[in-house]
């Protein structure tokens, strides 16, 4: 068992071998002793601090010999002398805020003109002046087009209007 309980501390053991070591130390006090002895060597030989072999047992005795605290129970508990104004003062900066977003949003204008504008009547949009693009200047355009800048933006889009523009000069005698 001694080997086991090595093993364990060490980490070497697997998951489903976990379960005799455990249990022999839940169980046998030789088994505790064993282990509380080889963690007293792993310390020394860490250079930690020693603790005595029956360290534990101490605690106990002198957790026991202290006095139990008595207090109030969670229930009994006054709320702190900041909980009673704290809840009026949150509601009282909420209400503020609705009244000051809601005075902003519907106060009138300063300068606002009370009578309607004119409606514009719309104008139908021009057709933009074209330039006439000669065979020599496509051919240029579209030998050059793969130093634009704009290429990497738009992906296909140039390489198909280079090749539309080329049908519709096609298409003019």
């Amino acid at each position: 068992m001694k080997a086991k309980i090595s093993a364990l501390m060490d980490g070497e053991l697997d998951t489903h071998e976990l379960r005799e070591p455990l249990d022999a130390l839940g169980q046998d006090r030789e088994a505790r002793d064993t282990w509380r002895t080889y963690h007293l060597i792993s310390d020394a030989l860490r250079g930690g601090a020693l603790l005595a072999a029956d360290c534990a047992p101490r605690v106990a005795q002198r957790l026991a010999q202290e006095p139990a605290l008595v207090g109030p129970l969670p229930g009994a508990v006054r709320p702190p002398e900041r909980a009673r104004w704290f809840v009026p003062s949150a509601l009282a900066a909420s209400v503020a805020a609705v009244a000051f977003v809601g005075w902003v949003a519907l106060a009138p204008q300063q300068g606002s003109d009370p009578a309607p504008a004119p409606i514009a009547q719309a104008q139908p949009p021009k057709e933009p002046a074209r330039l006439p693009v000669t065979s020599a200047t496509q051919d240029y355009l579209i030998a050059h087009q793969v130093f634009s800048p704009r290429n990497s933006l738009q992906g296909m889009a140039p390489y198909v209007r280079s090749v539309s523009d080329q049908a519709v000069a096609r298409k003019k005698p």
